[in-house]
Formats: structure tokens, C-alpha cells, sequence
């Protein structure tokens, strides 16, 4: 099957054909690999959007609220709940910039720091899941990101 641009389609409708979105196949794909990611996460008491969250925590400490949605593509109205699960783990807190109060941080706490510990063969053993060859995923990745950055 071939995928078609919208100026090689032979009529007005072909366009809303499912086999001619490039969309589909990255929403299904992005759903089937996140489900590979649920028996991993579920052992670790966190959601996939509370895991890419601890990644960003595990490697920055603390981010603002603002910041840590830039990098994962997130607004705010999905974040805080998100924010307010991984606080009630007592995985991070939450609290106001001293230089500026309308900035809110969040910072990893101690027990979010061990969670790393338990939480790092997830990569591997998602890697080992998903039929792609190292170069093919560098590509896939590399590719992925060119589409994010047109968004902006």
C-alpha cells in the first residue's frame, strides 16, 4: 500500500480514506507500544504520562511546571492531575518559585529518586518488544521529532 499525498488523489473524497492518513498509523502505533508499556509501569505503580514525567524528574531534579510541559508536549490541564498523582506517591512536590510566585516547581523527592532504580530495565525490555532495527529506530526517532517541531 502506498501512501498518497492529497495532490495524487484522483478525487475530492480519497483524502478520507483511512489508508491515505499518515495520522492513523502514528495513533495506532503510538497505542500499541504504549500498551506494550502497561504489565512494566503497572509494576511500578505509575501511568505512562506519570513514567515520560519521572524521566524528565530523573534526569532535571526539579523543572518548573512550564518547562517539563514544553518537553513532554503537554498543557497544563493534563499535567496537574498527573502532578498531583506523582505528589500523592510522594514522588515529587509541588511549590512556588521564591523569585516568582506564578512559576510553579516540581522537584524529585527521595523516593522518587529510588523508583529510577526499579524503573530501569523498563527501556530494554520495551526495546526488545518493538521489530525495529537500531538504525531504523534512529531514523523512526529522528523523523518523529521533525514532525513535532513543525508544530510550533
Amino acid at each position: 500500500m502506498k501512501f498518497r499525498t492529497v495532490t495524487d488523489m484522483a478525487d475530492k473524497y480519497d483524502g478520507l480514506k483511512l489508508e491515505n492518513q499518515i495520522c492513523f498509523p502514528l495513533y495506532a502505533c503510538s497505542r500499541a507500544v504504549i500498551k506494550k508499556y502497561h504489565p512494566y509501569l503497572s509494576a511500578i505503580d505509575l501511568t505512562y504520562t506519570q513514567y515520560i514525567a519521572m524521566l524528565v524528574f530523573w534526569d532535571e531534579k526539579k523543572i518548573s511546571v512550564k518547562e517539563l510541559g514544553s518537553k513532554l508536549f503537554l498543557d497544563s490541564g493534563t499535567l496537574t492531575p498527573v502532578l498531583k498523582s506523582l505528589e500523592a506517591k510522594g514522588l515529587v512536590k509541588r511549590y512556588r518559585s521564591s523569585e516568582d510566585e506564578r512559576v510553579l516547581l516540581v522537584e524529585i523527592t527521595e523516593a522518587g529518586e529510588l523508583l529510577k532504580e526499579k524503573a530501569a530495565d523498563i527501556p530494554a525490555k520495551i526495546g526488545s518488544c518493538v521489530r525495529l532495527e537500531p538504525e531504523e529506530a534512529m531514523e523512526l526517532y529522528r523523523i518523529l521529532y521533525k514532525l513535532l517541531s513543525k508544530e510550533e
